[in-house]
């Protein structure tokens, strides 16, 4: 079984954004999961515990964590976060595959379906199935 990374927002400017951030990675997690791979999420391996160590504790940890995965699906607004630009940065050096959330959709179903793919359908576009199994 394959394992993928969600990298997206974490941070916000209220406790609710906050958690609308986790509530939306957990939401992916959930769909990649019934989408066959073995997830890691690192909004819920963290969920809340803001304050007990440094921040970079826990981008240092999640990175340990992205290096040994072999994909990494990035959440819409992972631009502007610092630390899922981190993510997203090692992913490529390491070459892992890196995906992209289509559209905004909302939680409970937060991705397109194109051609029968589902979630994969924006990266997986053209190739045999074979291929990316």
């Amino acid at each position: 079984m394959k394992i993928i990374y969600v990298a997206g927002p974490y941070r916000a400017k209220t406790v609710r954004g906050m958690v609308e951030n986790i509530r939306r990675a957990e939401a992916a997690a959930l769909h990649l999961w019934k989408s066959g791979w073995a997830v890691i999420c690192p909004h819920k391996n963290t969920e809340l515990f803001d304050g007990h160590c440094a921040d970079d504790v826990w981008l240092r940890g999640d990175l340990a964590i992205l290096s040994r995965c072999d994909a990494v699906y990035m959440l819409n607004g992972w631009e502007n976060s610092e630390g899922a630009t981190e993510e997203h940065r090692l992913a490529q050096k390491l070459g892992l595959t890196v995906m992209y959330q289509m559209g905004e959709g909302d939680i409970e179903n937060p991705f397109e379906d194109i051609a029968g793919y589902g979630m994969l359908g924006p990266y997986l576009r053209g190739k045999p199935k074979k291929e990316w199994e």
